[in-house]
């Protein structure tokens, strides 16, 4: 039996939604990247919540965002707008 990697499958699942760039990304995914990219302290600064102000962490504020959907759409839509510019079509 042959097991997929998990980069595999989102490369599989971006070619098969390739305009929407949160397809195949988990929200684990998405805000390791924006951490990556921009950091906490930045992140805080576009979107002010305290997950991101106060003594921030991955799974501290995964655990936040997970409960909350207006500022999961936040950090999501952060994350479209940085992909787009990253990559123009």
């Amino acid at each position: 039996m042959e097991t997929s990697t998990n980069s595999e499958v989102t490369r599989e699942a971006q070619h098969a939604h390739p305009n929407n760039p949160l397809h195949g990304k988990t929200l684990a995914m998405i805000l390791d990247e924006l951490v990556l990219l921009h950091g906490f302290s930045e992140l805080g600064r576009r979107i002010p919540i305290n997950c991101f102000l106060n003594e921030p962490s991955i799974p501290s504020s995964l655990k936040f965002l997970r409960r909350t959907p207006w500022a999961r759409a936040k950090v999501e839509d952060l994350y479209a707008e940085t992909i787009s510019r990253s990559y123009p079509t």
